[in-house]
């Protein structure tokens, strides 16, 4: 069972469905109407929609509309690297479309091939078994290492970052996103601030860095423990592959946002690896003997995930999230920013 669920598109996320099927009609070789469109639930950024139509379902991926932050919800990024990556051992959707004439439906978009898979939320998979859960965790280690050993040059991705550098401008970054989004005082992001910049490992190598990588962006095969499409790449940039490794292992040092995670779950009665067989088996698919300076990579994310999900909660109070869950993030911000402070300061007891 999958974890997806469709709704009637919402209320400020509504737009001109005639003239998204008269753009289709002329953009879509094989495109046949009538039109049908609903929204998908979750995801916190840019609004996404099943179109249904004569002969095959498509998924859009747009813009919110409102205000937007600088450098947020670049569609056209999303559809460049999934382009790019369509004949890679990287699963990614066809991408048929992309519109970057707000005249059309309001805003950028971009549509792509719906492809039939489970999407699963819950770190701890409750509907699945124990060898499904081992071998989904194996095969997100796998996936992730495949798109890092991906040649950027030969996909035509060589200027889809900057090189050189990369935390200390994904830091730069978030920490303006954080304070253009931020609501109330949080002593430790400030902390965190400090910190981060001054304790930034070499970077060895520069590779597609997915940004989101998490189970809740995979489509799972219909039937079979595997991925079959790795979503959401607005994140996506040139950058150290190790910051996608310890995005996913920070939920082994706390709770998911409102679900039960990895931290505290009985992980050898459930069959999910642990951080170290996670890790363990990335750098067997990387090719690499072990990472160095570990935590960093983990309260890194820590950090950056607080200060993505401020954003999310801001655009809740401003109306123009693309969940209606958006609001209930009020103190998540804080809780993993603190969390992310306590690792900090475990590592000076060592």
């Amino acid at each position: 069972m999958s974890d997806v669920e469709l709704t009637e598109v919402r209320e400020a996320h509504r737009f001109d469905e005639s003239a998204l099927a008269a753009y289709l009609a002329t953009h879509i070789d094989d495109y046949a109407g009538p039109l049908q469109v609903q929204q998908f639930e979750g995801g916190q950024s840019n609004p996404t929609f099943q179109l249904q139509t004569g002969n095959r379902n498509y998924v859009l991926r747009k813009q919110p509309p409102g205000e937007l932050l600088p450098s947020a919800h670049q569609v056209d990024r999303e559809f460049r690297v999934m382009q790019a990556l369509h004949n890679t051992d990287v699963p990614v959707p066809r991408m048929y479309c992309l519109c970057e004439d707000p005249d059309v439906i309001g805003t950028k978009f971009y549509v792509m091939e719906m492809v039939e898979g489970r999407l699963f939320t819950e770190a701890l998979l409750p509907s699945l078994s124990k060898s499904e859960r081992r071998a989904i965790y194996l095969d997100l280690a796998r996936v992730m290492a495949r798109l890092h050993s991906v040649d950027v040059a030969a996909v035509g991705l060589s200027e889809f970052g900057r090189p050189g550098n990369y935390y200390e401008r994904q830091i730069g970054r978030w920490s303006k996103q954080y304070l253009a989004s931020k609501t109330e005082q949080i002593d430790a992001m400030d902390k965190l601030m400090e910190w981060l910049p001054a304790n930034i490992p070499e970077q060895t190598k520069t590779v597609i860095v997915h940004g989101d990588f998490r189970l809740g962006n995979m489509l799972i095969h219909p039937s079979e423990p595997r991925i079959v499409a790795v979503l959401d790449w607005e994140l996506s940039t040139l950058g150290d592959g190790l910051a996608d490794v310890g995005y996913l292992c920070q939920d082994y040092h706390g709770e998911s946002y409102f679900a039960e995670g990895l931290s505290s779950a009985n992980l050898e009665e459930l069959g999910i690896p642990t951080e170290e067989e996670f890790v363990a088996e990335y750098c067997r698919h990387a090719g690499i003997d072990h990472i160095d300076n570990w935590p960093f990579y983990v309260i890194y994310n820590m950090f950056r995930s607080a200060g993505i999900i401020q954003g999310v909660y801001k655009r809740g109070l401003d109306g123009n999230a693309s969940s209606a869950t958006a609001i209930q993030y009020k103190e998540i911000a804080r809780i993993r920013s603190e969390r992310a402070w306590r690792m900090v300061e475990s590592l000076g007891k060592r």
